[in-house]
């Protein structure tokens, strides 16, 4: 059998996820590493079998089953996707969005659109903050350069928290999304669902390991970390988070943050024998 290549985001929020790929090491994948939307564009252009991708990816991809029940996603404040403003927020005219992010950009048009009082002037920035407000009033950063930001310097809208407050609704940043094409079959797929919830699984019952690593990464205390990890970010696609996302979809396409959303297709429930891999 070949070797199936996985697609994966190195940010503090996905390393519970990689656990065992990162250390355990099963045989059978090869892993690179990139950004957000990057996941995307490999499960696109087939150079990934395998992809951590954006929510908001999966309209652009055909042909993707989602592994059941793992993500990332956050029933509250995520403190890693932030809009950054110079300014109160009612007072926002302009907003560079960090070009790593497909997700939160379609979520940050949805906020404004629906409920912060209408669309902007959108601009599409590499993620530095201090060049992205030269130019704007706000700026969208995710991932770990927001969980760095001295928020005491700036007028903050945690998005996860804004649609919280606004839905009642997890909100789903991520999720694991395999190509049909690459598949042998649906037991294998089953399979592969087992082994990615096992990483997770594993990765959670090693949050002090995580921590130790990253927190000088970060410049964040090892203790900041596993609160960030166990209270910010929610790693299972439960039914709470499929209704968030489902709802997401539907304000996105309706503002035209999205295009339409084919129907959510899922790998079969994994198995607990022994992998194959």
């Amino acid at each position: 059998m070949s070797r199936l290549r996985i697609s994966a985001i190195s940010y503090l929020n996905t390393a519970p996820l990689m656990w065992d790929f990162e250390n355990d090491k099963p045989a059978g994948f090869d892993i690179s590493y990139t950004f957000p939307s990057g996941c995307a564009a490999a499960l696109r252009d087939g150079t990934a079998d395998i992809g951590i991708i954006p929510a908001a990816a999966y309209v652009t991809v055909p042909d993707l089953l989602i592994l059941p029940d793992v993500a990332i996603a956050s029933r509250r404040a995520v403190r890693s996707i932030l809009l950054v403003s110079r300014v109160p927020i009612d007072q926002v005219r302009t907003v560079a969005l960090d070009t790593s992010s497909m997700t939160s950009v379609a979520l940050t048009k949805v906020l404004f659109a629906k409920w912060l009082g209408g669309a902007r002037q959108y601009s599409s920035v590499s993620p530095d903050l201090n060049r992205m407000l030269v130019d704007h009033d706000a700026a969208l950063l995710i991932g770990d350069p927001a969980l760095q930001v001295d928020r005491s310097k700036y007028q903050t809208l945690d998005l996860a928290e804004e649609w919280n407050r606004r839905t009642g609704k997890s909100f789903v940043f991520a999720f694991w999304a395999v190509r049909k094409s690459s598949l042998q079959d649906m037991e294998h797929a089953a399979e592969l669902a087992r082994v990615f919830q096992a990483s997770r699984d594993h990765g959670l019952e090693n949050l002090p390991a995580i921590a130790h690593q990253w927190a000088g990464r970060l410049s964040l205390t090892e203790q900041d970390v596993i609160r960030y990890l166990t209270e910010n970010i929610h790693f299972e696609l439960d039914a709470d988070a499929l209704e968030g996302l489902q709802l997401y979809y539907r304000y996105a396409v309706e503002i035209g943050a999205l295009p339409a959303v084919p129907d959510l297709h899922f790998a079969p429930a994994p198995n607990r024998q022994a992998s194959n891999f």
